[in-house]
């Protein structure tokens, strides 16, 4: 059975490691990037955000994301099988969970930008803003000012 593998191939550092692992994994791993990709939110029924934040497989019709996605991947690919066995000892897979997490976390502040604009939340403030100065207050008519 085919893993599908959610990876952010925009981010520099992501696409780096997956294209390294591309090239040595074989047909069991399917590689899906999910930047602007709507059928990786339906798939996986994750947000964008959520799906940026850390990276996710879908195993066994189960999604699973962050270290133990790593080990998934790591399991099926035989360079890296000895990866998947030293980091699944409970106190190795504690460092590794919290290691990648803090690491995942600093990525994605520098990747957020990639959000499609339907899925930013904007203030308040800029809302009414806009509506104000593209609608007429009371009517709800477009005036065509800016």
């Amino acid at each position: 059975m085919t893993i599908k593998v959610f990876f952010n191939n925009s981010c520099n550092v992501c696409r780096l490691e997956i294209n390294h692992y591309k090239k040595i994994a074989d047909s069991n791993l399917e590689w899906i990037d999910i930047t602007n990709n709507d059928d990786a939110l339906r798939l996986t029924s994750k947000s964008q955000e959520e799906l940026l934040r850390r990276l996710h497989v879908i195993d066994d019709g189960k999604v699973i994301g962050g270290a133990k996605a790593f080990i998934i991947i790591w399991s099926k690919i035989p360079k890296y099988n000895f990866l998947a066995k030293i980091f699944s000892i409970r106190p190795l897979y504690f460092l590794f969970y919290y290691g990648y997490e803090i690491v995942a976390y600093f990525l994605f502040l520098k990747n957020k930008n990639q959000l499609k604009w339907k899925n930013k939340t904007y203030p308040l403030k800029f809302v009414l803003f806009v509506k104000d100065h593209l609608f007429g207050e009371k009517s709800g008519e477009w005036t065509g000012t800016v």
